[in-house]
């Protein structure tokens, strides 16, 4: 039984109605492929029956018995590979993929939408088919002719799968300090050897060859990362007519026993245990942790978007169970003396303070991955050079916000769903323990949510002369301007911007904090986290106005269409209750209002903590 459950008219407003993308198909590339607006809410529809009746359907059954390893090998039920064969019989893997390799060509913005109901309704079996069409971007960017046309549409169509292998034991996320290395070879190959650690579907049949992009030292180079090379390594040989060679020593040494997305084989991988394990270079020598970086910006965005979904389904069935479970009596009949009926708990105001938290996140998360991603489809297609660079801009800096702050809310909203259920949501029966179980991993692989901070404060922020930070405090600027005065959310959009202002605060102050020298100047990397959490408030709280100006618009139009008089408050508010629309238009108002007042206060106390210059971290002695 699938238990998988979306706000779909959430989904299609955020991604049709506010980002517009349905404008994408004046861009010629965009036009050559057919799509629309109604091609888009198509495509959406096909992933969404998908998720329901094929992903979903496996959900809980994934958790407990699909991945057996045994003899060295890996081995997945058959109702596995038969959802494996569906998904990518519809194309989906290859949704964005150039039609030249057999995709679709789609926008990424409806990849991402896509991804979320995909995410949404089994996270671990979609990390098979993510990390395939990662791989296979890569090598198509970066690799020769000979590779692409031996692997890149075979991966796309899900012919053949891909992984990223970057982590080894002792190395972790330190990714220079790896040691598998390359030897070189006379015909212009190279025997790897090593180990790589928590690949994410590493082992497995449901296709009969498995590329692997693996990071690997050269015999000679530098040490740290700036010697890494990236090399193609195959677990079978491919021969020069496309069919499947020789198996190539690529090991498989374990399986991990996971706390989480236990239907996806995350495995050890060892590479040339016989010597006979062959890699070929992708791109130049010594460059592969700049090309890796490709797959890995693409994975956190991916990353992002699995939390996002597991966070959606996770309200939307804590919301369905609340207005279900009859329990207590109202509020306002609790001082009454005798019987009193007894209510859905999504009458009780804890209940609804909680289901208002998940449904702002929810929004928000689901806004900020998809607006990055219409940001970065602009920067591939518009023609103005100076707003290609805007746009990518914008992505640059979006990516390691996108991937912890989402990650570490959808667990908070995973932990709220559980509260819910109450003690059913503690129990197998109900779908949200396992929400949460999946959850927690998001926040760890991919980068550690620290690492992601630091990259915002250290690479991000003053990147290219503090340009990309600049840029999305014009964005900022430009919003809170236009509709300081807007008659339903102008004043919450005063608080957003006062809470602006402290964030340049803040950010004018770093240079002359690090210079400071001596502890003080750890300041900032001691805050790196919070500054990052601080950034997404802001961030998802700019796009839930947005959306709130534009539903608030709508919700006008249609109260004036029906005839209702917005001065009667009890006609409006009746007319809002029967009303699917206006209780919809309605909702995205009041998310953005919780949000502003809620979840915006805590940007500001991150901002106010900062300024203490606590150091007792550092100095306490552990």
């Amino acid at each position: 039984m699938s238990h998988y459950m979306v706000d779909e008219r959430d989904v299609l407003f955020t991604l049709f109605d506010w980002i517009k993308a349905g404008e994408l198909s004046k861009f010629p590339k965009i036009a050559e492929v057919d799509f629309d607006e109604t091609t888009g809410k198509d495509m959406l529809k096909t992933s969404l029956q998908i998720a329901k009746e094929v992903l979903g359907e496996c959900y809980k059954e994934m958790d407990h018995d699909a991945v057996t390893f045994a003899d060295g090998n890996v081995t997945l039920p058959d109702y596995v590979k038969k959802a494996y064969n569906t998904f990518c019989e519809n194309g989906l893997l290859g949704m964005h993929a150039a039609p030249e390799y057999g995709g679709y060509g789609m926008p990424n913005c409806l990849n991402i939408a896509s991804m979320e109901y995909f995410c949404g309704s089994n996270n671990a079996f979609v990390m098979y088919a993510e990390l395939t069409a990662g791989a296979a971007h890569l090598i198509e960017v970066f690799g020769n002719d000979d590779m692409k046309a031996k692997y890149v549409e075979k991966m796309y169509t899900g012919q053949w799968t891909g992984t990223m292998c970057l982590t080894e034991p002792g190395a972790g996320s330190d990714v220079g300090a790896l040691k598998t290395k390359a030897i070189r070879q006379d015909d212009g190959t190279f025997k790897i050897v090593g180990t790589k650690i928590f690949i994410s579907s590493g082992d497995h049949d449901l296709t009969d060859n498995i590329i692997h992009p693996v990071l690997a030292r050269i015999e000679g180079a530098e040490p740290g990362v700036k010697g890494i090379s990236l090399f193609l390594v195959p677990k079978y040989l491919v021969n020069d007519d496309g069919s499947i060679g020789e198996f190539n020593d690529v090991v498989t040494g374990n399986v991990e026993h996971k706390m989480g997305i236990k239907g996806n084989a995350t495995c050890t991988l060892n590479f040339g245990e016989s010597n006979n394990c062959t890699g070929w270079l992708i791109g130049e020598e010594n460059k592969g942790i700049v090309y890796m970086f490709q797959m890995m910006n693409e994975a956190r965005l991916f990353v992002g978007m699995q939390a996002a979904g597991i966070a959606g389904t996770a309200y939307m069935n804590a919301l369905n169970y609340a207005k279900e479970r009859v329990q207590f009596r109202h509020i306002k009949d609790m001082a009454k003396k005798g019987e009193a009926p007894s209510v859905p708990i999504v009458e009780h105001p804890d209940i609804r303070r909680m289901l208002m938290h998940m449904k702002s996140m929810s929004e928000g998360m689901r806004a900020m991955l998809f607006k990055t991603a219409y940001w970065g489809d602009l920067a591939l297609n518009v023609e103005d050079e100076t707003e290609r660079t805007k746009y990518q801009d914008m992505v640059e800096l979006m990516v390691p916000i996108c991937k912890a702050y989402c990650t570490d809310k959808s667990y908070e909203v995973t932990e709220l769903a559980i509260q819910v259920f109450g003690g059913y949501g503690f129990c197998q029966e109900y779908p949200v323990e396992q929400y949460a179980r999946d959850c927690k991993i998001f926040s760890l692989y991919e980068g550690t949510n620290g690492i992601q901070a630091l990259d915002l404060l250290g690479r991000k922020l003053p990147m290219k002369g503090g340009r990309l930070f600049m840029q999305y405090m014009q964005e900022l600027s430009t919003f809170c301007g236009a509709n300081g005065g807007h008659k339903a959310v102008g004043s919450l959009v005063g608080e957003l911007q006062k809470t602006q202002m402290k964030l340049a605060e803040f950010v004018m102050g770093l240079q002359a904090t690090v210079k400071a020298g001596g502890l003080e100047a750890l300041v900032p990397v001691l805050n790196a986290c919070p500054l990052l959490e601080a950034m997404g408030h802001i961030t998802v709280n700019w796009m839930l106005l947005d959306m709130a100006v534009m539903a608030q618009a709508k919700l006008d139009e249609l109260v004036e269409a029906k005839g209702v008089n917005a001065e009667d408050g009890k006609a409006l508010r009746e007319f809002i209750a029967d009303n699917d629309e206006a209780k919809f238009l309605y909702g995205k108002v009041k998310s953005a209002e919780w949000f502003t007042k809620n979840m915006l206060p805590h940007a500001n106390a991150i901002f106010e903590a900062i300024k203490n210059k606590d150091l007792s971290a550092m100095k306490v002695i552990f």
